[in-house]
């Protein structure tokens, strides 16, 4: 049995790349942006109106000038009009084309027209209402820098640029297995014996927030059909992730049926809680990472949020984001035991406070509706008193 910290520092260690593939804009929500996004041309690319009014030479209004004839309309999307006279001014739609002899626009609310005379009601200042070309960002500039997750904002620039195929980092090929007798299908009535499956949804709906679509199924504790279906699944996929038969009773097969294939457990039992008997490993002749994640619902969740995400982030180059929150009550730290505990979160004093979830146990996966993260409870460091610091995983 290994420390939590080490435990951690080995997932990391294989941190695996997948390749790069191109992906429709429409599909490209949460995906890993794979190069730099440049702009194509000058944001905006003219010099534009951001009201409703008129566009004048600010001269002729610090000439004196404060009435103006009204030559032309312009609306957004239309080429500009060319002013003839210094005195004369244009209507401006929001987003029109700011004319080149032109340089203030004048919103409708300060003005009076009338018979096609503008007359200014309100002193302006020269240059306002008007955004300028190239302001946002010049041709060739980088907006979107690689290995960003992209969410609507990045959707947004990659439409304004002509981004109808995204590359985007390609995710890994997953199958997401459930064991143990005791386990039926969601849509069917348990006997007394029996629970529904839970564990392997939670995990693929985990992964489908990542736009991770895996594979998923359930297998029987029979040593015989685990080596069979996962002799195949190893070999077609990138990544398997196991719920339950990976601790100690006499029925927990997996250990023994992956060291058969051709796995080597890197990872057996951590000194950790919940999720002690987590398990990793690695079948090197295909290149496959083995999840497995204690039965229990509450060691499934913490164990997927702590290891996976964080071996997902650095295998696709996401920046890690070392976030720590403040606990809002004293926490007793465990000799020799790290404590992944659930916790609620809120904002006090400007200040992120977590309280752990009331739980009844690593079984009690009910009271996960209630946590938005995890906190990291070190196993060196003692109690920890109300105030005080500690690592926190966002789980929502």
């Amino acid at each position: 049995m290994i420390s939590f910290g080490d435990a951690y520092v080995e997932v990391l260690k294989h941190a695996q790349e997948y390749g790069i593939e191109s992906c429709k804009l429409a599909d490209a929500f949460g995906r890993i942006l794979a190069e730099d996004v440049s702009a194509d041309r000058d944001l905006p690319p003219y010099n534009r109106s951001t009201r409703d009014g008129i566009a004048i030479a600010f001269d002729a209004y610090e000439s004196g000038r404060r009435s103006f004839e009204i030559e032309a309309v312009v609306a957004a999307g239309v080429p500009t009009h060319s002013l003839s006279k210094p005195s004369f001014c244009v209507e401006i739609m929001t987003g029109g084309v700011i004319p080149y002899e032109t340089d203030t626009v004048v919103m409708y609310e300060h003005l009076e027209i009338e018979k096609g005379i503008a007359e200014i009601k309100q002193a302006p200042k020269l240059g306002q209402n008007i955004h300028s070309r190239g302001s946002d960002a010049a041709k060739g500039q980088v907006l979107i820098e690689k290995n960003t997750r992209i969410t609507a904002a990045e959707i947004g620039i990659l439409a304004a640029v002509g981004y109808d195929q995204v590359p985007v980092k390609r995710n890994p090929k997953i199958a997401v297995i459930s064991t143990g007798n005791e386990l039926v299908a969601i849509d069917e009535a348990p006997k007394k014996h029996q629970i529904r499956r839970s564990n392997a949804p939670t995990i693929v709906s985990a992964l489908e927030m990542m736009q991770i679509h895996p594979l998923s199924f359930h297998i029987r504790d029979d040593k015989d059909l685990l080596r069979q279906k996962l002799s195949y699944v190893i070999q077609e996929m990138d990544v398997v992730i196991l719920s339950g038969g990976i601790s100690k009773g006499k029925f927990d097969f997996l250990p023994q049926v992956l060291v058969e294939l051709g796995t080597d457990l890197l990872i057996h039992r951590v000194r950790q809680r919940p999720g002690k008997p987590f398990l990793f490993g690695k079948d090197t002749a295909n290149n496959t990472l083995i999840f497995g994640y204690p039965g229990n619902p509450v060691s499934t969740f913490v164990s997927h949020h702590i290891y996976f995400n964080a071996w997902f982030q650095r295998s696709l180059g996401l920046a890690k984001k070392d976030v720590k929150v403040q606990l809002d009550t004293e926490v007793k730290g465990v000799e020799g035991m790290t404590q992944l505990i659930p916790v609620s979160t809120e904002i006090k004093k400007n200040k992120l406070m977590a309280t752990p979830v009331p739980q009844n146990g690593s079984g009690d996966f009910i009271s996960l509706v209630n946590a938005d993260g995890i906190v990291i409870i070190d196993e060196h460091n003692g109690t920890y008193a109300k105030g005080q610091l500690a690592p926190f995983i966002k789980t929502r």
